[in-house]
């Protein structure tokens, strides 16, 4: 797999489905794209046991926030909220746990307080609304935001993590963290481990479809202006080694210098299905401002989650907006979380 970047900048985004017909084809394909995903990002390392801890408590209107911290790999300390439904408002069915969802916020220096808590900025609150409607809510902290500021540098500086691990990726670490944070969940009787899903806005949203692409746990997705491809992108090298502020994947890079990608970033999209995929992404996203490509990469996972028979599971808008989460799509990214966690979990009860 690899492709001519400046082709596909002529050309268009690269067919997913390109000699494929079935869905054994498809399986073989997958394989290749995991293997090249995983090859630049790094393995993943054996998770050692999340142990989570109270830090404290704090009731709050309709919901219970805990301030909890757990542990990764490497000796890593993760911190998060904890949002735990008002029973009295959303009564739990004997034996049944409540859906839960991993809240993951965008490139914000406060972390998890922009989407958790009655600080955060409009339309970035979604792990609150989340409780509100009867959902766990788990809101970690990624590295180099919140209360993981490495010590003596600003938010989202990097550097202290590459010093650790020179041949890794904060795309991985991230994945890793994240995975430690559904272990938590499904250590809690009041969730039910069959009905988890990932929400985020931006850098949010982004690790969210990474993380379903790495863990089937996670039963339905909601990605907010988080799909970026190649292709189009007026600055691809964002997402390759910047010494300030933030290095995604450092591998990526030396591609580029040679008008390469390993991949394309619907195809890592494409690891996720066929779960359940909420899409949005506006055409004046001052960020990401290749809306059209974006939009033939939504085009291209429609189609594949159309040969998967699964052609219900796949959502996807662009609006006219800016990197924003708005009101209204919220309200659908929610009821398409209730559809495929609330409902099914209800289903399987």
């Amino acid at each position: 797999m690899g492709y001519v970047l400046s082709q596909l900048n002529r050309e268009g985004i690269p067919p997913l489905l390109d000699g494929i017909g079935s869905a054994e084809e498809w399986t073989r394909k997958l394989e290749g794209i995991r293997r090249d995903w995983l090859d630049y990002i790094g393995e993943l390392p054996e998770r050692p046991p999340a142990n989570p801890r109270i830090l404290s408590r704090s009731e709050q209107s309709g919901h219970t926030r805990l301030h909890i911290s757990y542990d990764s790999a490497y000796g890593d300390t993760i911190t998060a909220y904890l949002l735990l439904p008002d029973a009295s408002l959303f009564p739990r069915p004997a034996g049944a746990g409540y859906p839960a969802v991993m809240a993951l916020h965008p490139t914000v220096e406060t972390g998890k307080d922009d989407i958790a808590t009655a600080l955060g900025r409009p339309n970035r609150r979604y792990a609150l609304e989340l409780v509100q409607r009867g959902y766990v809510v788990l809101a970690p902290d990624s590295i180099t935001a919140g209360e993981r500021i490495y010590p003596d540098h600003p938010a989202f500086h990097s550097g202290p993590f590459y010093e650790r691990h020179p041949e890794w990726s904060t795309v991985a670490k991230n994945a890793l963290d994240h995975m430690q944070g559904i272990d938590v969940l499904c250590s809690l009787d009041e969730v039910d481990p069959e009905a988890i899903g990932a929400i985020g806005h931006s850098f949010g949203g982004y690790n969210s479809y990474f993380l379903a692409g790495l863990d089937d746990r996670i039963k339905a997705i909601v990605s907010s202006c988080g799909f970026s491809p190649f292709t189009g992108d007026p600055s691809p090298d964002h997402w390759g080694y910047r010494s300030y502020p933030y290095t995604h994947i450092p591998k990526v890079s030396a591609d580029l210098l040679e008008d390469r990608i390993p991949f394309e970033f619907h195809e890592i999209a494409a690891l996720c299905a066929p779960t359940p995929f909420f899409n949005y992404a506006g055409e004046q996203d001052h960020i990401f401002t290749h809306w059209k490509p974006i939009g033939e990469g939504f085009l291209e996972l429609a189609k594949l989650y159309r040969l998967l028979g699964m052609e219900e599971r796949f959502r996807s808008y662009i609006g006219p907006g800016g990197h924003d989460f708005p009101e209204e799509i919220r309200g659908l990214a929610y009821s398409f979380l209730d559809r495929w966690l609330k409902e099914k979990g209800a289903e399987n009860q």
